[in-house]
């Protein structure tokens, strides 16, 4: 199954995540399918690539409770819900 995760960056007590699609019986920091976005919570500074996130739920792709927060406040979700299933 593909989960979408954070993969965790940056230097120590410093912590910057970017946002992967991986397998979900990979390791946290393994080579990602692909890289979806970034976000840093110590500014709070998110970015997204919405249209490979939106490709990757309609294929079936589950995120993680943070990513789907993260998500939820972007309103991608909301997005991919209301397109209808080709």
């Amino acid at each position: 199954m593909i989960k979408l995760r954070l993969k965790r960056f940056g230097k120590k007590r410093e912590a910057s995540y970017r946002i992967i699609a991986i397998n979900s019986l990979s390791r946290r920091d393994g080579l990602p399918l692909e890289e979806l976005g970034f976000y840093n919570p110590r500014t709070k500074e998110v970015r997204l690539n919405e249209a490979g996130i939106t490709k990757r739920l309609q294929q079936g792709a589950q995120p993680t409770t943070t990513v789907r927060r993260i998500l939820e406040k972007a309103n991608v979700l909301e997005k991919v819900s209301a397109k209808p299933a080709s």
